[in-house]
């Protein structure tokens, strides 16, 4: 058994533990909130704006067909993993990295695969394995539309240009705090819905062309702007459980570490009490 000293200063250690973890847990629930409000009140646009984007490229004739649109054999495809850049997150970074590297070694298994981080974990991991055509890091020192726009412009351009014949995006969805959902997402090219009924429930204009050309760059941004708030949620929401769960682990650490201490120092005592009684009896025979 450890001896009195040793276990007082283990029981210092986890209760520092426990302060910075339960701290770490407030910190980010203060920020979950402000997340999961933006990503709640921009999901429905998002979606419904891709939803119509793509009912409009069904039924579009081919030859006024965006060039974001074209669907071309998949040989270059380039993987966009979100991710955060700290841990302390439970599994978070984790389900996304093994969902990239899934896609890379099975779905698109003999193609050129790259990947794109946006976030330093998957750029750290991934990065060792695949191509790595850009570090994006930074977005999250300042997270607004303006800068991740200048991400998908590139992205745009890259499959414009034939770089690449498919972008994917892998992410973590925001469910709720305690559950984040792995999302594997086309970015282009954009997937059109098949049928005429498709577009029953709008009227467009102008020109079906001419909302392709105009609308299409502005609602991928929306799309990938969506994707990275989502992660942001996601990942606050998976770090104040993570913290949470260390927290009441760090707890119960503590309680067994003053039990055991009291037991040892309770034998410790009673080992004394007897060296006294037993010397006692010595001087009295």
């Amino acid at each position: 058994m450890a001896n009195l000293k040793e276990i007082r200063n283990r029981i210092a250690s986890v209760s520092s533990t426990m302060q910075i973890t339960s701290a770490m847990k407030m910190v980010s629930a203060a920020k979950l909130k402000k997340a999961q409000d933006a990503i709640t009140a921009m999901r429905p646009y998002s979606d419904t704006l891709t939803d119509l984007l793509q009912s409009l490229s069904g039924s579009i004739e081919s030859s006024d067909a965006s060039k974001y649109a074209v669907v071309r054999p998949e040989e270059k495809v380039l993987l966009v993993a979100i991710t955060s850049n700290r841990g302390l997150c439970g599994a978070f970074n984790t389900n996304v990295i093994k969902a990239a590297q899934d896609l890379a070694q099975n779905t698109y298994a003999g193609k050129q695969v790259s990947v794109m981080a946006i976030g330093k974990k998957a750029a750290d991991i991934l990065g060792k394995s695949y191509p790595l055509v850009a570090n994006e890091s930074g977005v999250f020192d300042q997270l607004n539309f303006a800068n991740v726009s200048e991400i998908s412009d590139r992205l745009m351009a890259d499959f414009a240009a034939e770089t690449y014949d498919k972008i994917v995006l892998v992410y973590n969805s925001f469910k709720n705090a305690a559950t984040q959902v792995v999302k594997k997402e086309t970015f282009l090219p954009i997937v059109p819905v098949v049928g005429a009924a498709a577009e029953s429930d709008y009227i467009f204009e102008p020109s079906k062309a001419e909302i392709v050309s105009e609308l299409v760059p502005k609602a991928l941004k929306t799309q990938l702007f969506k994707s990275i708030r989502d992660s942001f949620a996601s990942e606050h929401g998976a770090r104040m459980t993570a913290m949470h769960k260390a927290t009441d682990n760090a707890t119960e650490l503590r309680d067994q570490l003053k039990l055991t201490y009291n037991k040892a120092r309770q034998a410790a005592i009673t080992n004394e009490i007897l060296e006294i009684v037993g010397g006692a009896e010595a001087l009295n025979n």
